[in-house]
């Protein structure tokens, strides 16, 4: 019986060889918004490695919406031309290809994690990476000492929606099978959904429905111009871990709204509305925000995925098999190892083959040669 893990997928239109999914991880290494050499070698070899699916990181949909002058962009066709370069490789080697469609809102004009994640500083002006102005939909800024950002009017939210639409074309143009809209980790629409980040008084804030009332007018707008024959998903906070933040129960009404305009998938993080967009606001443990993919399958009825502390091939097998969740997300896992994918594929039983038949041909029949020799010699032991 075939590893429930290795069972293919398919959304719409769009076949994934398998349930694995490299989830965005931000590089911060773009110049200008533009793709390089380092973004088509670091993507390209997770779908070397075996991936089902690899998401892009975080790609402003305008300049104003990236979170470091290190984010990938989207905001015009040189962009989405750079940008093909990749999602053609990654179909070539097999792999679904994604990007995840984002705007930083108050997290905006901020420092590469490295340098500091906080405000920029004098050391960044200084050799040229000067702050721009931020929004959000309040006037409410990260903390004490970062930028206010100002207020999104109506108007605003209109244009930012072209935005997003302008984007997708780009994205299907550039030869993406997947887009995922980045609802999560304290960013713009993140903030339109909590009720700590969202104080404004008119038809988008106040209660749920009025909180949900922006981000879901996006998510409508995009599955409008997506090509229906492919998925689009969308990634979440599920809970923002904090007194009055966002709860689950706020998240299963937005995953049916969701579902029913279309969406697809519902990736299922947690966490990010204050801080770090990775600082978790429940405890860490093995697979630990699984629970959350697994409460939207159940009572929504919605595809979700799941991620967070996903590092065994068994784990990942057993989120699948037991119907936690559709997908399963391998993110800084895969930074340690990028051919964790064809490595679970020899490790579970029932995996597609016990060999190197399903790593890429150029590796495999060396590792075919080498296995027979370690075979004979046994495991290796100091002298």
């Amino acid at each position: 019986m075939t590893a429930q893990l290795f069972t293919p997928l398919s959304l719409r239109e769009v076949r994934l060889r398998n349930r694995v999914v490299v989830p965005p991880m931000c590089q911060y290494s773009a110049e200008r918004g533009i793709a390089g050499d380092y973004h088509l070698v670091h993507y390209g070899r997770f779908a070397l490695g075996g991936a089902g699916l690899v998401i892009l990181e975080a790609t402003a949909v305008v300049p104003e919406g990236r979170i470091t002058h290190g984010d990938l962009g989207i905001w015009s066709d040189a962009h989405g031309e750079a940008l093909a370069r990749v999602a053609g490789f990654l179909k070539a080697q097999g792999a679904a290809a994604g990007v995840q469609l984002a705007h930083a809102g108050r997290k905006a004009s901020m420092q590469r994690p490295w340098e500091g994640n906080g405000p920029l500083s004098a050391d960044e002006v200084a050799r040229g990476e000067a702050p721009w102005p931020i929004v959000a939909p309040s006037a409410i800024p990260l903390d004490e000492g970062w930028l206010m950002p100002a207020e999104l009017s109506p108007a605003d939210l209109d244009g930012l929606t072209a935005a997003f639409v302008a984007a997708a074309g780009r994205a299907d143009a550039a030869g993406f099978d997947v887009i995922e809209l980045h609802a999560a980790h304290g960013y713009l629409l993140h903030t339109f959904l909590s009720p700590l980040t969202n104080r404004r008084e008119d038809a988008f804030g106040g209660d749920r429905a009025g909180r949900m009332r922006f981000p879901l007018a996006v998510a409508r707008a995009l599955r409008e111009a997506w090509p229906s024959a492919k998925p689009l998903f969308v990634r979440v906070s599920a809970v923002d871990g904090l007194e009055g933040g966002l709860t689950l129960e706020d998240t299963l009404a937005f995953a049916g709204e969701l579902r029913a305009l279309g969406v697809d998938v519902l990736d299922c993080s947690s966490g990010g509305l204050a801080g770090s967009a990775t600082a978790a606001r429940i405890r860490r443990d093995y697979g630990f925000q699984v629970g959350f993919a697994e409460a939207v399958k159940r009572e929504t009825g919605l595809s979700a995925m799941a991620v967070g502390l996903i590092v065994d091939p068994h784990q990942a097998e057993a989120i699948v098999a037991e119907g936690r969740a559709d997908l399963v997300a391998v993110g800084r896992e895969a930074l340690a190892d990028p051919n964790w994918t064809v490595r679970a594929s020899r490790t579970l039983d029932g995996a597609p083959e016990p060999g190197f038949e399903t790593w890429p041909e150029q590796a495999g029949w060396w590792l075919e040669r080498r296995e027979r020799d370690i075979a004979r010699l046994g495991p290796w032991r100091p002298a």
